[in-house]
Formats: C-alpha cells, structure tokens, sequence
C-alpha cells in the first residue's frame, strides 16, 4: 500500500499521452464488447430461457405457405397437447418503412394463455375482447413511437389489402403488455384474428402457424412427430418444433452469431494485448536506471515484478471499468437498430467482463515486469 503514491505518480505524469492513448483504446474495446455480447444475447432470441413444453407448428415447405385454421381442432386432439392457437403473419410498417416490427392476427383467448411470460392487467385484456378493432402492444414498441391506450395506429401492408381496397389498417390500442422475464420479447403488436380474417381480400379461413402446448415438456418431441405423422400426406404436410429448436434455427439462418462475435472481439483484444504490452515495455526500457536505483535501495527482485505488473492491471483495470460501464450506459439508453426482441448487458457478461481486464493486464505486463525482475543493477547503473 505505501508504494501505491509511486506508482500513481508515474502513470499519471510519464507521457501521459501515451497512457491515455492505452486506456482510451481499452475503453473502445469494452464499449464493443458491451454492444457485441448484446447483440449476441438477442439474437439467442430466448433460446436459453425459452422451454421446450410450447410447440411451433408451420407448413412443412415455408411458414410464408397459410394452413387452414380447422387444423387447430385436429392439433388439440392429438395425445399430449394441452392448448393450441394459431397466428397470421400482418407483414406491416407502422408511418415509415424503417418501423418494422411482429404484427400478427390471432384469438386472444387462445393465443396469450401460449405465452405466460406476457403480462397484461385483466382489464386490458377485457378491453381487448370487447373491441373488435383492438389491439395490444408490447411495452418496448410502446415507448418507441410514444403509444397510449386509446391511441389509434394506423398500420400499412402491402400483404393484406382490406375490402375496401386500402392498404392501410387502423387499430385501436387497449393494452400493452410487459414481460415477465427480462428476456420476455415485448416487441410484438397483437390484434384480432376475427376483424383480419373478415376484412381481408384472401386467404380467409388460413394462418401462418400454429402452436401448441404439451402436457410433459420430456414428451414434446414425441408430441412433435406425432403431429407432422398425422398431417403427412395431407395437402398442407406440417413441420413442428419445439420454440428452443425453432430459435435456435432462426439464429442460424443469420449465421453463427456466437462464432463470428467471438472471432470480433478475439481479434479486437489481441490487438489491444499488443497495443498495451508496447506500452508497458516501453515503459520499462525508459526506466532502466530507475529500476535498478530502486533494487540498490532495496527493492526485491519480487518487488519489482509486482510494481510493474500492478501498473499494467492499473492501466487495463481503468480501462476496462470505465468501457464496461460507458457500453451499459449505451446499452441501457435503447436499441438503436429498434427491432431487436430485447437489448441489455447481461449481469454475467459484465462479470466476464472484469475478468478479461484482469487478464489482459496479466499478459500485457508479464514480459516487462519479467525484464525488470531480472535486470542487473550494476549493468545498468553502468550503462547510465
């Protein structure tokens, strides 16, 4: 502790620039290295909380392919399911083409009692009911484009033109739910599948997918297989997956996002190992005489390795605190793509965090602090 002045003392006024330079680098990094395992968790899309008691039941082709609703009765009588709905796929913007996000028509009381992580006050949901036009939205979209109940949103889809030959649907907003979970997907603008199916032009009578609930999330596999079996050979063959299979499918179709965030900050710290390593030998070829006036007054070999060392976790610790906690701030401000199901810094990665600082301190000071350790005082008292 009473060399901690001395050890402030030069890096705050030994080139200073420098020092800066090091530290506003590693700071860069962390910020990254916020937004990318961000990124990451949402593009997981709840494949980790996500149970594999719910089913997703789609044309066995595409899931652009409508089935037709009546499959719904002969889902629920397969050995094993619990409840079934179904949903359509609304495909709209909501003002300008850049407000995208999952519009889709279905049965409220069927379709919410699928997803228990969607919390919406009973007289919300009543309200709902009641109101052909209704429809509820999730509290992330909600906040986006300023909602209140009561508003009406005016949606456009070049998918489902109304009877009266607009393209434009108007809803009238009477919920917004909130997650459960913090990983809760609170994105999504639910309306009713009855005004849709009676105002729309085609398809009536059809929808994108249907889910189900399993009484025995061991047996949903099987529940899986027992569905597509019963409906091969029919003229709209099905494919059902459990909702951790589908998630994990849908992230890659975008391509391993894990990989390539990997590789991403992989490359990103060698390169800041290598910046700060630089940084700390310099450091120490510079004070060469100073090493070795202070093991002439005493200083053990084990002394000096750890002063150097503790600069270099100094440095990479400062660095790192201040980008972890600049990338939470940025994180925690909003999504600035807007389409993602949730965006936040996970505790665990945080955690992951402070580790990789204090790693990268290690390595980067190891060498230097090992050239100091074993400096010969009277060599370098000479060479001075």
């Amino acid at each position: 502790m009473k060399f901690f002045p001395l050890l402030f003392a030069n890096i705050a006024h030994r080139h200073r620039m420098r020092t800066a330079l090091t530290i506003l680098s590693i700071i860069v990094a962390f910020v990254l290295f916020a937004y990318m395992t961000t990124i990451r968790k949402s593009f997981d899309m709840g494949v980790t909380s996500a149970g594999d008691k719910r089913l997703w039941i789609q044309h066995r082709t595409s899931a652009n392919i409508l089935l037709p609703v009546s499959y719904q009765k002969q889902i629920m009588e397969i050995p094993g399911v619990d409840r079934a709905a179904h949903a359509t796929w609304f495909g709209g913007v909501y003002q300008n083409p850049k407000n995208f996000f999952p519009q889709l028509a279905v049965n409220p009381p069927e379709y919410l009692p699928m997803f228990s992580e969607f919390l919406l006050p009973k007289e919300q949901y009543d309200s709902w009911t009641r109101t052909r036009t209704g429809a509820i939205a999730g509290r992330h979209i909600a906040e986006k484009y300023g909602w209140k109940i009561g508003d009406k949103i005016p949606i456009l889809t070049t998918l489902w033109p109304g009877k009266n030959g607009d393209q434009v649907w108007t809803f009238d907003l009477v919920g917004i739910y909130d997650g459960r979970y913090r990983e809760s997907d609170r994105t999504q603008f639910l309306f009713r599948y009855d005004y849709f199916d009676e105002n729309r032009v085609t398809g009536n009578g059809t929808a994108n997918w249907f889910l189900a609930t399993v009484h025995d999330p061991k047996g949903a596999e099987a529940v899986a297989r027992a569905i597509d079996e019963h409906f091969a050979n029919s003229s709209y063959e099905t494919r059902t997956q459990t909702d951790s299979t589908l998630r994990k499918n849908f992230a890659s179709q975008v391509g391993d996002f894990g990989a390539i965030t990997t590789a991403i900050l992989s490359a990103v710290f060698f390169t800041i190992l290598l910046v700060a390593g630089n940084t700390m030998a310099q450091s120490v070829r510079e004070r060469v005489s100073e090493l070795a006036v202070m093991k002439a007054v005493g200083f053990t070999d084990g002394q000096v390795l750890a002063f150097i060392l503790s600069e270099s976790f100094l440095i990479a610790i400062v660095g790192g605190a201040i980008g972890l906690t600049a990338g939470w701030l940025s994180v925690a401000a909003g999504d600035p793509t807007g389409v993602l199901p949730y965006f936040f810094f996970p505790n665990d990665q945080f955690v992951k965090g402070i580790f990789i600082a204090l790693l990268l301190g290690a390595l980067a000071g190891l060498l230097p602090a090992l050239q100091g350790m074993r400096l010969n005082t009277v060599d370098a008292l000479r060479r001075e």
